[in-house]
């Protein structure tokens, strides 16, 4: 039976590595224009820079703080056709450094406005792969909604207040809408309610009065992804503290994994991805939440339909630990043709 809607993942998430040259620098042959762009010296402990088309070019908001908005000047100088263009800065393109960059594709148009919600959005959305963009203003008043564009419903929102000093707030599905996590500290989940104890719907996402989401006259950006089968899949587990470690299925093979353990405080989130370690078991990672360089000793198996823990550590594996994240495809595990696609490596055990 066909399976995935998404037969070229490429088309719309890339992951690209680059060494910088202290000057300007143009990373091509995406395959789409660029909308999010979240860059992360691999070799150095400078700060993520996350980009958007919504805040525009030289914008930047930082996973591994709670700083607003920081303008710098070349940066991210430009969103391109086939990619984007970097300046000479020394936190994304610093002589002898190593980056990596991992881009979602939007609308590719303008932004535009969505009324489906009590508070008009900006909105950056592509429903084919699951994923928008959406910008607004809080008022502070609780049981506030806003359209995020997708026509489904998301399973992870990704919220930051760029007008001031604040916490990220985190909605994953499987904490469910009374409770929240965070990028910019190593918290467990807590009950505080910035989603009014309501779940998003297919056209918008509810808010209570936390100022990290809806402070009123705040400036607030959202990242909202939902599940489109054979692209994207937002997952949760639970460890066994095993080297023969849990299975997470996603029905394809993984490009990029994002991971945090939600059920106690003191542990960090994980990037993997299939370009800065091209064999498997994968075992290169960074922290989203900390602006540490690259590390290489951690083993997961990306593999055809998902990806299975090879280590014990408890910020991976806690045996009864509990785990959320999101996870994009390099392929279909079944294409919309029912052509089955192979790991680099497809032994499950």
């Amino acid at each position: 039976m066909p399976y995935s809607v998404v037969d070229k993942p490429s088309k719309y998430f890339n992951t690209s590595l680059w060494t910088g040259n202290d000057s300007t620098q143009s990373l091509s042959s995406f395959g789409f224009s660029p909308d999010l762009v979240w860059i992360k010296t691999r070799t150095g402990t400078q700060y993520h820079g996350l980009f958007d088309t919504i805040r525009g070019a030289l914008v930047s908001l930082q996973s591994n703080t709670t700083t607003g908005d920081q303008t710098f000047s070349n940066s991210l100088t430009s969103f391109d056709s086939d990619g984007f263009t970097l300046g000479l800065n020394d936190n994304f393109n610093w002589s002898t450094k190593t980056y990596v960059g991992w881009s979602w594709r939007g609308s590719d148009s303008s932004a535009v406005s969505n009324t489906s919600g009590s508070i008009t959005s900006t909105v950056s959305a592509n429903t084919t792969s699951g994923f928008s963009i959406v910008s607004y203003t809080g008022n502070g008043t609780a049981g506030a909604t806003v359209g995020h564009g997708l026509g489904a419903v998301p399973k992870m929102i990704i919220v930051k207040n760029r007008s001031a000093d604040a916490n990220w707030k985190i909605y994953h599905v499987s904490m469910g809408a009374t409770k929240a996590t965070v990028f910019g500290t190593v918290g467990a989940e807590t009950e505080i309610y910035p989603w009014n104890n309501t779940s998003p719907t297919s056209s918008v996402f509810s808010l209570g009065t936390t100022p990290e989401t809806n402070s009123n006259g705040a400036s607030i950006i959202a990242y909202c992804f939902a599940d489109v089968k054979g692209y994207s899949k937002a997952f949760s587990y639970t460890g066994n503290g095993s080297t023969d470690g849990s299975f997470i299925y996603c029905g394809f093979l993984p490009s990029f994994v994002l991971l945090k353990r939600t059920d106690s405080a003191g542990f960090n989130w994980v990037i993997h991805d299939n370009k800065r370690d091209i064999n498997n078991p994968d075992s290169a990672y960074l922290h989203p939440n900390t602006s540490g360089s690259e590390s290489t000793d951690r083993d997961i198996d990306l593999l055809s339909n998902g990806f299975k823990m090879r280590n014990s550590n408890t910020t991976w594996n806690a045996s009864g630990g509990t785990y959320i994240g999101i996870a994009f495809a390099e392929n279909p595990f079944v294409s919309s043709k029912g052509i089955p696609a192979c790991a680099r490596w497809s032994g499950l055990y």
